[in-house]
């Protein structure tokens, strides 16, 4: 049973994502802009309530306070450490100033990111379905955005329209063997599992406060300051109905 939620939640989180992201790019770019920012700060959060909200309330659980918290202040270092070796790309806004200089590394580290999401899922559903399925939805929430921008990317950098969809989809797929080996694998590492939790949740607070939060700085003035602020709430509020009781 666990299984085919870990396996259902990993396809919504890339696949969906993927053809919804590029059908919205190909047929109105207009409209692909209104939607991210819409669904940006949504994205910040649903990341950031399930890492505070999920994640990390269950690490604390398993672990001591300090042990469980030096754990994430180290995964979020790490995240660091591999964005400036170029594993870890992850654009959710267009232009992507860092990022769209070459395609192929979107790719790589677009791959690289999606296996770390389907193991934060599959380590999300072994701790419980609620906290599974909320951290699925952030996935879901920053997947979109994510892909809109890596599809405009890779169209900018010369790959034709057909290529670029294929190629998205296909890196799009890492999400699964990334949930479903974690799941397999389980049994051997459960006395790590609380780790790969503040792993997880370091990636995700990573994803909205280094790679998402900057670009929104720039943008509007008050009324869209309210609108996001509405926005970010919505996105916590909805990880604080699905979080585990």
């Amino acid at each position: 049973m666990i299984l085919a939620y870990i396996i259902v939640f990993s396809l919504l989180g890339s696949v969906c994502a993927v053809g919804f992201a590029s059908v919205v790019l190909l047929l109105r770019n207009k409209l692909s802009s209104m939607l991210s920012a819409v669904l940006i700060p949504y994205a910040i959060g649903t990341l950031l309530g399930a890492a505070f909200l999920g994640m990390i309330p269950e690490v604390l659980k398993r672990l001591p306070p300090q042990e469980a918290l030096g754990s994430v202040l180290a995964g979020i270092v790490a995240f660091f450490v591999l964005e400036k070796l170029t594993l870890w790309r992850h654009c959710h806004e267009h232009p992507c100033d860092v990022h769209s200089q070459a395609g192929a590394l979107i790719l790589v580290g677009d791959s690289f990111h999606n296996f770390v999401d389907g193991v934060a899922i599959a380590v999300a559903f072994a701790g419980s379905i609620p906290l599974g399925i909320a951290t699925a939805v952030a996935v879901i929430a920053h997947e979109v955005p994510q892909e809109i921008g890596d599809f405009a990317i890779l169209l900018e950098s010369g790959y034709a329209s057909r290529r670029a969809l294929l190629l998205n989809g296909f890196v799009s797929l890492a999400t699964l063997p990334g949930a479903v080996l974690t799941y397999f694998l389980l049994p051997l590492i459960s006395s790590i599992v609380p780790y790969l939790l503040a792993l997880s949740a370091a990636s995700f607070i990573y994803i909205a406060l280094a790679d998402i939060v900057p670009g929104r700085r720039s943008t509007g003035g008050l009324k869209t300051l309210i609108l996001e602020l509405a926005l970010i709430a919505g996105g916590i509020a909805t990880i604080y109905a699905l979080r585990p009781g």
